[in-house]
């Protein structure tokens, strides 16, 4: 008869029993096996460390259930406090815990880790995905060359006609042929602006401007048309000056708008061949890249399966430890305080037969 039973004897009341405690499978926890690991591109193998069994033995009163409530007892009916008792079961609980808790943290900040890599993979991949769908979804520019090299040669031959009309007309009075040249520069060209609000929409038309592109073609109109008073009649010689004045308004611009759109045209051809280059050098490259990357995510993703899978065991292990200490306490606890409160309605000679029974 054990001495919670030769106790239990002195009372007919039953005392309530927690559930069934094991203590002797605290000494052993297992470790999860990873199993076989794989490497994409030389990347690094984890190996999941097994978790240690404190070497300390159980204690003698903590080896089963029955010597737990013996201990529980003879503190109840002595005088003793059970601080160092309860200190002494979580102290070895402490001792089992210690190294699941470890583990925890080692689990814990590994997969941290290859969850960052993970993370910086994706978003590389992402970008990568993106720039790719972006290279392969850039259609060439269109451009207007022929048409535009059409419009030059007729823009040009606008302005030789024009050029003759004026040595023409400037001919009796000044024989030099020059003169006629730098007359047809000056009223042709107006080199201040690129274009002209004749070929512009939504342009706001100020003093300033009005006279930055119609003030030298007017002038040199009206030089014209005095030169040919001189020699012409003056119906001839106000429609040369409308003509004239026309021409050097649009026909100028037209030329230089013109270049402008050559060369527009120009630099759109050189990128849609920059555009060929990278779609032959980059997108195949790209690809590669991306497979790589997947490769590598899928085996970071194998190395950390395994060690959450030891993780959710270590916390599962921790978890049982925890409520088995737990249990432990209160049933010490409950024998201990059962056995102080009866403690009193014993004999001396009682009290002394059950702690010295063997």
């Amino acid at each position: 008869m054990t001495l919670f039973q030769r106790f239990q004897s002195f009372f007919s009341r039953t005392i309530p029993v927690p559930a069934t405690l094991t203590p002797a499978s605290l000494v052993h926890t297992p470790s999860v096996s990873p199993g076989p690991k794989e490497t994409v591109s030389g990347l690094a193998t984890y190996s999941i460390p097994a978790v240690p069994v404190p070497a300390d033995p159980l204690p003698q009163w903590l080896a089963d259930e029955e010597s737990l409530r013996d201990e529980g007892v003879l503190f109840g009916l002595s005088d003793a406090r059970p601080d160092s008792k309860l200190a002494q079961i979580r102290a070895y609980f402490g001792q089992l815990n210690a190294p699941l808790e470890e583990a925890i943290g080692q689990y814990t900040e590994k997969i941290s880790e290859l969850n960052l890599f993970i993370e910086q993979r994706e978003n590389h991949l992402t970008a990568l995905r993106d720039q790719l769908d972006t290279l392969r979804n850039k259609q060439p520019g269109t451009n207007n060359l022929f048409r535009n090299s059409f419009s030059l040669v007729l823009s040009l031959a606008l302005c030789v006609g024009n050029y003759f009309l004026i040595d023409e007309t400037l001919r009796p009075a000044f024989a030099n042929r020059w003169i006629a040249v730098g007359v047809f520069l000056a009223g042709m060209f107006n080199l201040a602006g690129r274009t002209s609000f004749f070929y512009e929409t939504n342009t706001r038309l100020t003093v300033r401007r009005l006279l930055e592109e119609a003030g030298l073609p007017l002038a040199t109109s009206v030089f014209i048309f005095i030169q040919a008073l001189q020699s012409q009649t003056v119906i001839k010689s106000i429609g040369l000056f409308v003509f004239v004045f026309f021409l050097f308004l649009l026909a100028g611009k037209l030329l230089l708008n013109t270049l402008s759109a050559i060369q527009t045209d120009l630099l759109t051809i050189q990128q849609n061949r920059q555009l060929l280059v990278q779609k032959v050098q980059h997108i195949a490259a790209w690809e590669s890249d991306i497979e790589r990357l997947t490769q590598e995510i899928d085996a970071f993703r194998m190395q950390k399966w395994p060690i959450v899978t030891a993780l959710n065991q270590a916390e599962t292990n921790l978890t049982r430890l925890n409520t088995q200490r737990d249990g432990f306490v209160h049933l010490f606890i409950s024998e201990f305080e059962l056995a102080r409160s009866l403690r009193d309605r014993l004999t001396e000679q009682q009290r002394k037969g059950i702690i010295n029974y063997e």
